[in-house]
């Protein structure tokens, strides 16, 4: 058996953890909204047709942020089409889903949502088939208070009170040909530059993300960035990233370290946009937001295709998660977390249905899949202080990554409670780990908590028959003795840890 150490110490700190970190992505693809968190008649719904068990589960998550209404979506989106008088919306068609979007889910409605949800509004506007105008127009309905014609019309709609959305998106990766009204950087940066400046007349305290690159993949990566930022960079907060992974035929090596990847993908934006700082003489800092990120098994819909016929709210990616998927995702929130200098929002796409921590079926029950057991776990217990770990692991080969860390972790310290929380992955397929963590810097430690998901029977998912085949277990290994945690780490597995120091 393979031994792997760490050393934590509470004097060496990263970041406070951001609770942005926690949030999430409702577009309207698929049943995300229409069946999802919207339906009306469903036995738990409440009068504004929202589904009361979907709002229980999403609260259980500790989802903090939902960024709305897209994604693919928005960039041929008229928000103007989403509020007012539900009978005379029009009926229009996405061609980003090939879908027929009825319009009796909107603004207003999703901010009743996000209000019962007690989550954040993340706001994103179309710049693709839109612009400047739609843009202010916009801001000015959903944040002015009262005495113009778009606020006033607000308040005729039901919503009385400014909904002050402080986030707002730039566009939607405005760098993907699949993208309606794809542009250049320089096209975009221009267009993203102007809309910003136009934004901060009305509000300067906003807080504006710009589009950053689809992927790594992407063969305008970091160039994009650059071009855009120099644009930008005085007008924008954040920079976007987006990744998906999956695991490729057998490969579960590979699919196992995929945080690697997210991880060079951060430190590769975070130096692309220190660089057009310098470049400009700026002291400011642009952060990241990974506003879509998530398992997503993205060459099954491609080679499925999008539905033939156009359809309101068709089963699009409805991906049964699997206990090995839930391991990769505790390990892109582990490598979420130690990266909380500059990434400071970051929103798991998405909620409910497509590629979701959340499933339903129409007019039956909600449950949870496994990727929501790492999320929920994480949300909830990583608090405080992110820390600077020291590491001392053996190396994994992978096909995909090259030579890789056995071991993915990362620890969050909460001084004012005295609660320490540890969280780790062990990345080798095959072999379980004999894991040690000295604690010597906070004195004497007492375990109160211990938790696993994988390990074995990697491709069970939770099914609506059977909602709890996949869920966290007792680790059983674990030990606390005096200032040293032990526990063996099972293959392929991603383990909490809950302690508490003496005071």
């Amino acid at each position: 058996m393979q031994n792997g150490k760490l050393s934590i110490d509470p004097a060496f700190v990263v970041a406070p953890v951001n609770r942005r970190v926690f949030g999430s992505f409702v577009e309207h693809m698929g049943r995300c909204v229409y069946g999802g968190i919207f339906e009306p008649g469903h036995p738990t719904a409440d009068d504004a047709g929202l589904r009361g068990d979907v709002l229980e589960l999403v609260r259980e998550l500790g989802v903090t942020a939902v960024r709305y209404p897209g994604g693919n979506f928005v960039s041929g989106y008229k928000w103007e089409d989403g509020v007012g008088p539900v009978d005379d919306r029009p009926t229009r068609l996405d061609p980003a889903w090939r879908t027929i979007e009825t319009n009796a889910f909107g603004l207003n409605e999703f901010m009743e949502w996000a209000t019962k949800a007690d989550v954040e509004p993340i706001m994103a506007m179309n710049l693709g088939t839109r612009g400047l105008q739609e843009a202010i127009d916009l801001l000015e309905y959903a944040n002015h208070p009262q005495g113009t014609a778009l606020s006033d019309a607000r308040i005729e709609h039901g919503a009385k009170e400014p909904h002050g959305i402080r986030m707002w998106c730039l566009g939607n990766e405005m760098d993907g040909p699949w993208q309606l009204g794809h542009k250049t950087a320089e096209e975009y940066g221009r267009l993203a530059a102007e809309t910003a400046r136009a934004m901060r007349q009305f509000d300067p305290d906003l807080e504006l993300v710009a589009c950053g690159s689809s992927g790594r993949h992407m063969p305008t990566f970091g160039a994009w960035e650059a071009t855009v930022l120099e644009h930008t960079y005085d007008v924008v907060d954040l920079v976007s990233a987006h990744a998906y992974y999956q695991l490729d035929g057998d490969d579960v090596g590979s699919f196992l370290a995929s945080s690697v990847n997210m991880d060079l993908f951060i430190r590769e934006v975070v130096a692309t946009a220190d660089h057009v700082g310098a470049k400009l003489s700026s002291s400011k800092k642009i952060n990241i937001s990974f506003d879509e990120w998530n398992v997503w098994y993205l060459r099954e819909m491609q080679e499925s295709g999008l539905p033939e016929d156009w359809t309101v709210a068709p089963r699009i990616s409805e991906d049964a998660y699997t206990a090995l998927d839930a391991v990769v995702v505790g390990s892109l929130l582990i490598t979420l977390l130690r990266h909380s200098d500059r990434v400071t929002a970051a929103c798991q796409a998405q909620l409910v249905n497509t590629i979701s921590s959340i499933r339903t079926e129409p007019n039956g029950p909600a449950w949870r899949q496994s990727i929501f057991h790492p999320f929920a776990l994480t949300a909830r217990h990583a608090q405080g202080q992110v820390l600077d770990l020291r590491v001392d692991v053996p190396m994994l080969a992978t096909a995909k990554h090259g030579d890789v860390p056995v071991l993915d972790s990362v620890a969050t310290w909460d001084a004012g409670e005295g609660r320490l929380a540890v969280f780790v992955v062990n990345r080798d397929p095959a072999e379980p780990v004999a894991f040690t963590t000295d604690l010597r810097g906070f004195g004497e430690v007492r375990l109160t908590e211990a938790v696993l998901l994988g390990g074995d029977d990697l491709f069970a998912a939770n099914t609506v028959e059977e909602p709890d085949r996949v869920v966290p277990r007792p680790h059983t290994s674990s030990t606390v003795d005096g200032t040293t945690l032990r526990a063996e780490l099972p293959a392929a597995s991603w383990s909490m840890f809950l302690l508490e120091v003496s005071r």
